[in-house]
């Protein structure tokens, strides 16, 4: 099991503070879902985790070592840029055979895990952004290591790629720490167990999705009937009769009502995202 830790870290760009008197504490390996809106600080704190950019003050320790001073920890950490830090003249797999060569791995592997083959010869200047996104992202999976820094892994992405890359990272979360930034609330709900959200450089939550709870639920209902006049489905939106609950189990039970009178329910779903509130007031 492995451990990091940001112990009263302040860190930046060029004097100007970004992350304010950050302390987290990471001990279970899962997915930790990172969100905020532009500006409050996610890259700045991938950054700093992964030894780019010095703390002004406090530390990033990782096992027990500072991250900062200790090279040999930072050599199990990989962070994907939300960058395509990709070397635009070279083919795709020279590029990843260059990285391979550094660091290790195999980039016939990663070529095969990110379904890359076709692409094998074309020169990343000429890939379209999502190209040069999976091909960032093949460049992460070279070598396994610890802990995964992935700030937007699936930006400029199709929903297949990036479901397969979710299940690479939900795979690998087993026994690693995965910090996954995204934009995306229903991929955070989705693919996150835990969720840290930052707002204005700090730590404004950090907890389980679980446990995040909304102030009313939005449930739709859809079905040929109208229930209207067994339970208090105010209008029709989208094809959905809308109903208010205070809890996801109270919704199972007007489920379990309308069974009970007949009614042939074709789809039932929640219409807001958890996080969305916790996003919009960030």
């Amino acid at each position: 099991m492995h451990t990091l830790e940001l112990r009263n870290v302040n860190s930046g760009y060029d004097k100007k503070t970004v992350l304010h008197d950050v302390n987290l504490t990471i001990h279970e390996p899962s997915i930790y879902v990172v969100l905020g809106p532009n500006g409050a600080g996610k890259t700045t704190l991938f950054r700093t985790i992964a030894g780019i950019l010095e703390p002004y003050s406090g530390e990033v320790v990782f096992d027990g070592e500072n991250v900062t001073s200790s090279r040999d920890v930072r050599k199990r950490i990989n962070y994907l840029s939300h960058y395509n830090a990709i070397p635009e003249e070279m083919t795709v797999y020279n590029a990843l055979t260059f990285y391979a060569n550094v660091q290790g791995g195999s980039a016939e592997e990663v070529l095969a895990l990110l379904h890359l083959q076709e692409l094998r010869d074309t020169k990343v200047s000429d890939l379209s952004q999502g190209q040069k996104k999976r091909v960032s992202v093949a460049k992460v999976f070279l070598r396994e290591r610890d802990l995964y820094l992935m700030d937007e892994p699936t930006s400029n992405l199709d929903p297949g790629y990036s479901k397969e890359i979710r299940d690479i990272l939900i795979k690998l979360s087993k026994d690693k720490i995965v910090l996954y930034s995204t934009h995306n609330l229903y991929e955070a709900s989705d693919i996150g167990t835990n969720l840290i959200l930052i707002k204005d450089g700090t730590i404004a939550l950090a907890d389980k999705i679980a446990n995040i709870k909304l102030r009313e639920y939005r449930v739709g209902i859809r079905t040929s009937t109208d229930i209207s006049k067994i339970v208090d489905a105010k209008r029709v939106e989208q094809g959905y009769y809308v109903l208010s609950v205070s809890n996801p189990e109270e919704a199972g039970r007007i489920l379990t009502k309308l069974i009970e009178n007949g009614v042939l329910v074709t789809e039932m779903r929640q219409l807001e995202n958890p996080l969305q509130e916790l996003f919009e007031t960030a």
